[in-house]
């Protein structure tokens, strides 16, 4: 049919392209943004916008592959693999006395934050001639019980997630 290669290649592409074009009409490239260029606007409405036609400029659209999600590639297990029963007791078991522990500090360091606030008037500090200072340490140690606050709520959610069965 073609005698050379090349030729019935290039005929192939350019009918290609002139057939994904000829699909979607014509394409407007419109002002306020450079990059922006669009098929979905109705002659009048890329005359309103004082759009213009772009033609016989190629337009290149790039598809990439998705990645593959981490988490379900990582947390992927054969099915042979699964856990002893009395060995998952014993991490859950580990886990609640870690989450214990971590709870008893943190309750420790709020009582320590609640008795250093002392209802939102702490002792002054020498170094706190300034009032600004002074002001300024108020308001880091109420900031510092209210986080404090929300991580020993976490810490309890944890608690009940692990709690015993």
């Amino acid at each position: 049919m073609f005698r050379r290669p090349g030729a019935g290649l290039a005929l192939l592409l350019t009918s290609a392209a002139a057939f994904a074009q000829g699909d979607s009409g014509p394409v407007y490239r419109c002002p306020g943004n450079p990059e922006s260029y669009t098929n979905m606007l109705t002659p009048q409405q890329a005359k309103d916008r004082g759009c213009r036609t772009i033609d016989g400029s190629p337009i290149t659209i790039v598809q990439t592959r998705r990645p593959a999600p981490a988490a379900a590639a990582s947390t992927a297990r054969p099915a042979d693999s699964r856990v002893d029963p009395a060995e998952q007791r014993a991490r859950d078991s580990d886990a609640r006395r870690i989450l214990q522990e971590e709870l008893q500090r943190e309750e420790q360091r709020l009582a320590e934050l609640r008795k250093e606030y002392n209802d939102g008037q702490p002792e002054r500090r020498g170094d706190e001639r300034n009032y600004q200072k002074y002001l300024d340490r108020t308001a880091s140690l109420k900031a510092q019980i209210e986080r404090k606050e929300e991580d020993l709520a976490a810490i309890r959610r944890e608690l009940n997630k692990v709690s015993l069965p």
